[in-house]
């Protein structure tokens, strides 16, 4: 199957995990596996808006240090941000400086906090949304941009206050939190 590839350890994987060892690893121990939890889920969709227009392996070399500088994604701590830590993580070069996508964040973090306030839960919200698929894709063409389901959560997710969550950055943190298995069929990896 031309979209898997073999390791160097042996391992068919899916194509797009063999170019940088932190895909590999990433690929092998992360992505498609089930994410749970409040603080869990919001850095991953915070990650993802953070990673549009730009490669996720920027993201993933950067990564700790939005751990830091978002304090671990703790979301009643990002949602006390100010304009002061807006302009502190425009110059931290250890994250994407973004100030649209910096304040996305700590507005997430805010939607997030009053969510929470009400009884709700990022958790019960994003898996409510996980769609019923039994099979893994064939081939990397098979596997979507947007579905029907990651449409859904954007305008639930936009209902609630939050923004930089649309259908196509969705359906990639359904992908990357195990909502959806798009591993390849063929490949190692098995949930």
């Amino acid at each position: 199957m031309a979209d898997l590839v073999t390791g160097p350890d042996g391992l068919p994987r899916c194509s797009w995990a063999d170019s940088a060892p932190e895909y590999r690893d990433y690929h092998d121990t992360e992505w498609g596996r089930q994410v749970r939890g409040d603080t869990a889920l919001f850095e991953r969709i915070s990650l993802e808006a953070f990673q549009s227009g730009l490669s996720w392996l920027t993201i993933l070399r950067k990564r700790e240090g939005f751990r830091t500088a978002f304090k671990g994604f703790e979301p009643r701590a990002v949602a006390a941000y100010g304009e002061d830590d807006v302009e502190r993580l425009m110059g931290d070069a250890a994250v994407v400086r973004n100030r649209r996508k910096i304040a996305a964040t700590i507005e997430n973090a805010r939607a997030l906090v009053r969510l929470q306030d009400a009884g709700g839960s990022l958790d019960g919200m994003i898996w409510s949304f996980a769609p019923a698929r039994a099979t893994r894709p064939m081939t990397m063409s098979d596997v979507p941009s947007a579905t029907p389901e990651s449409t859904a959560l954007s305008k639930a997710l936009k209902a609630e206050g939050f923004t930089f969550v649309g259908p196509t950055t969705m359906y990639a943190a359904m992908q990357a939190c195990g909502l959806v298995d798009d591993h390849l069929q063929g490949c190692h990896v098995t949930r």
